[in-house]
């Protein structure tokens, strides 16, 4: 029979490879396990000579675990895997019994020390970040910028990118209600976890200061909070980083070339001429600052209308845009996409979900999904 201490020992390697889904390390290296204890089921002799008392040895194996912080919104993600860990365990019969706790103070401050420790600055300003960062800009609101973020973000979620994305509208916050995020980040020791929602990890101010209440910062106040989202808050190493900026060419696009050198500007517009005309200043921004235009995206280029392409709003201020930065910046600004105006992508948005997926979080394989998986590619592909 197989003895109580090499199951132990197998179940602790197995649980190695249980994340933490908000800080991306394993349980084990977390210090999450606190103990594991297995004993022969009933009827079971645990003497380790070999010989089995029936057709399997079965075990019963309690894992004591230390979740961060007590009613961790994870928990259950969690311990259904560690029970999978064990419950799946191929040599023997095992029983899985979880007891949850929570770390000491101590333990945790220690913990959270060790991480802040590896991060110490911004962890997208260091060299040799893999990190891919779009900032999405616009010249005036009303243009469909945040709904691209959100769609865009869920898009690269779903194509399997770890994904993360920054609601850098002050003003405007709107990230949690089109992804249905009605909770806070949680405050793991003055560090925060950022919100998961359909794959993407998300901050925003509105997560802190409610929908209903104008937030009036200005300049340095104003710029600290992007450094606190981007310092103060555990991002792990994601793929992908989105921003959603402000409409126009004020503090926080200054601030996010300052803070993250190596973005990616993507400029959304609209057809007609106020709307292009005002794109092209938000994508000169770079001129001044250290910051690439990625290409632009023409948003509610038409609506299709028993298989007719009606341009409700003209057509040409993508090309436009794309033509006269091309010339200012002396680089090529490409038109990245030219999305149609559907009013699912509202509809759906403002109930929470993205419209770029399915009810199961499945990226649609048609339609405005299509559009999008061509643009994500299309952003990845340089």
């Amino acid at each position: 029979m197989t003895d109580s201490r090499h199951i132990e020992a197998a179940i602790y390697e197995r649980l190695s490879k249980v994340i933490d889904p908000e800080l991306g390390r394993s349980v084990t290296d977390l210090g999450m396990i606190a103990a594991i204890d297995a004993t022969p089921a009933a009827g079971q002799d645990d003497d380790g000579d070999g010989t089995a008392a029936g057709p399997r040895d079965a075990y019963d194996v309690t894992v004591h675990v230390e979740l961060t912080v007590p009613g961790c919104p994870l928990s259950e993600t969690i311990t259904n895997q560690i029970n999978g860990a064990v419950a799946s365990y191929p040599d023997a019969d095992l029983t899985p019994h979880i007891e949850v706790g929570s770390m000491s103070r101590d333990k945790l401050d220690d913990l959270v020390a060790g991480l802040k420790a590896e991060r110490k600055q911004n962890p997208f300003n260091k060299p040799g970040v893999r990190t891919r960062i779009f900032a999405i800009a616009s010249g005036k609101g009303g243009v469909g910028k945040s709904s691209v973020t959100a769609n865009l973000a869920a898009t690269f979620a779903a194509l399997g990118y770890d994904t993360a994305a920054i609601d850098a509208d002050i003003y405007g916050f709107s990230l949690p209600r089109l992804f249905g995020v009605h909770t806070q980040p949680t405050n793991l020791n003055g560090m925060l976890m950022p919100v998961t929602a359909w794959g993407v990890k998300l901050i925003s101010i509105g997560m802190f200061a409610g929908a209903d209440r104008a937030i009036l910062w200005r300049g340095p106040r104003l710029q600290r909070s992007l450094e606190q989202f981007l310092s103060d808050v555990w991002w792990g190493e994601p793929d992908v980083l989105l921003l959603d900026l402000a409409p126009g060419t004020g503090d926080m696009a200054i601030s996010v070339a300052q803070a993250l050198p190596n973005a990616e500007l993507v400029v959304v517009t609209t057809p007609q001429p106020s709307a292009s005309d005002v794109a092209v200043r938000s994508g000169l921004v770079a001129l001044q600052v250290p910051m690439k235009v990625r290409g632009i995206v023409e948003n509610m280029s038409y609506y299709e209308h028993k298989g007719e392409k009606l341009e409700i709003f003209g057509r040409g201020g993508g090309e436009r845009v794309s033509e006269q930065l091309t010339e200012a910046l002396g680089h090529d600004v490409p038109l990245m996409a030219r999305l149609p105006l559907e009013p699912e992508l509202r509809e759906t948005g403002e109930a929470g979900r993205p419209a770029v997926l399915d009810a199961d979080g499945a990226l649609r394989p048609d339609g405005i999904g299509a559009e999008f998986k061509a643009l994500a590619e299309r952003l990845m592909a340089a």
